[in-house]
C-alpha cells in the first residue's frame, strides 16, 4: 500500500511536472502566424500568389519575360524561395527566373491532402509550370528541390533543357550530422509536441547545422526561417513530410537522364555528403561535378557568389 508520505511525494512530483509543462508552453509554445501577418515582410514586390491545387502558392517571376529558356529554382526542406535571393538578383538581369515556395514550406502552406510524396511534388511542379506558361526550362533544385528536379526530368524530359542539382536528395543519405528539427520530427510523441511547441533555438541550431561557416548566419536569417516555420499549417506539414517513406525505386533510372547536368555540392555538407555527389556524377551520363570547398548544404545561400559563378558558366555552355 502507498502510505501518506508516498502520496505527498507523488503529488509534489505531478504538480512539478505540470508546472514544467506550463512553463515550457509559456516560453516556447508559439501560436501559428497568419498569411496576413507574414506577407508584409516576406511577400514584398515582386512576390505574387496563384491559386493552384487547393493552395495559394507564393512565387516570384522576374527578369526577361521574353526569355525562351527561363530558369526555375526549387528550394529544399524547411526553406523558402528566399534562399535564392542573391542568385535571382543576378540571373534576372539576363534571364527569366521563377521560384516558388513548395507546399509545406514558406508562405504556400500545406498540401490539402497531406500527401508529401515526391510523386506529388513532381505533379505540383508540373501544374505550376503549366500555370506560368513554361514549356521548356533550365531546372535547378537544392536538397528536396533537387530530388524533385531530377524526378521531374525523368517524367517530363522534353521540358528540361538543362538540370542543376545542388546538394540534391535522392540516394540513401550518409549524414555525418543532421539538423535537430529533422531528428525531432521523426520521434513519436515528440513530433506531436513540435507542431505547437517550437523553440527558436531549435530552428537556430538546425540552420547552423547546414552551414559550413557559422559566422555567416545572421539574426535576420534565423528570423526568416523561424517566422516561416510558424506559418499556419507548416509545422504539422514538416512533420508529415519528414515521415514519408523513403523511395529508392527511381535510383536505377537516373542514368536515363540525358540532359547536361551540373552537380553542384558543398564539400562540408554534413546532411547529404559528397558521397551522394559522387554517385550522381558516376550515374549521370552527361554531367559536370563542381565541389565548393567552403560551403555546406545550401551553397546558393551561404556562398552565393562562388556557387553562382559555376551556374553561369554551366548555363553559357
Amino acid at each position: 500500500m502507498i502510505n501518506d508520505s508516498m502520496k505527498k511525494i507523488i503529488k509534489v512530483l505531478l504538480f512539478s511536472l505540470l508546472g514544467l509543462v506550463i512553463l515550457i508552453c509559456i516560453l516556447f509554445g508559439y501560436t501559428d502566424r497568419t498569411i496576413d501577418d507574414l506577407q508584409s515582410k516576406y511577400a514584398t514586390i515582386p512576390s505574387q500568389f496563384v491559386a493552384l491545387d487547393g493552395m495559394n502558392v507564393h512565387y516570384r517571376d522576374e527578369g526577361d519575360a521574353l526569355d525562351s529558356l527561363p530558369i526555375v529554382l526549387i528550394h529544399g526542406t524547411a526553406s523558402s524561395l528566399h534562399t535564392f535571393d542573391t542568385w535571382a538578383s543576378s540571373l534576372k538581369k539576363n534571364k527569366r527566373v521563377l521560384r516558388m515556395d513548395l507546399p509545406a514550406f514558406g508562405l504556400t502552406g500545406p498540401f490539402p491532402d497531406r500527401n508529401y510524396s515526391i510523386d506529388h511534388y513532381v505533379n505540383f511542379l508540373e501544374d505550376f509550370l503549366a500555370v506560368r506558361g513554361i514549356k521548356h526550362c533550365i531546372l535547378a533544385g537544392n536538397s528536396l528541390g533537387g530530388q524533385i528536379a531530377w524526378r521531374f526530368t525523368l517524367k517530363k524530359p522534353a521540358m528540361v533543357a538543362k538540370l542543376i542539382l545542388i546538394d540534391a536528395a535522392g540516394y540513401p543519405k550518409e549524414s555525418t550530422s543532421e539538423p535537430i528539427a529533422f531528428k525531432m520530427a521523426k520521434i513519436p510523441v515528440i513530433n506531436k509536441i513540435l507542431s505547437f511547441i517550437t523553440p527558436r533555438f531549435v530552428v537556430k541550431f538546425s540552420v547552423e547545422n547546414v552551414y559550413a561557416d557559422k559566422s555567416k548566419i545572421t539574426e535576420s536569417l534565423i528570423d526568416r526561417y523561424f517566422d516561416l516555420t510558424l506559418r499556419a499549417g507548416n509545422r504539422q506539414a514538416f512533420v508529415d513530410r519528414m515521415n514519408v517513406a523513403y523511395d529508392t525505386g527511381y535510383l536505377k533510372k537516373i542514368n536515363g537522364i540525358q540532359q547536361k547536368t551540373l552537380v553542384l555540392w558543398g564539400e562540408k555538407d554534413a546532411l547529404i555528403t559528397t558521397a551522394s555527389a559522387q554517385r550522381f556524377h558516376d550515374d549521370l551520363p552527361n554531367d559536370t561535378l563542381v565541389i565548393l570547398k567552403n560551403s555546406g548544404h545550401v551553397p546558393m545561400e551561404e556562398n552565393p557568389t562562388e556557387s553562382l559563378r559555376a551556374v553561369l558558366s554551366f548555363i553559357e555552355q
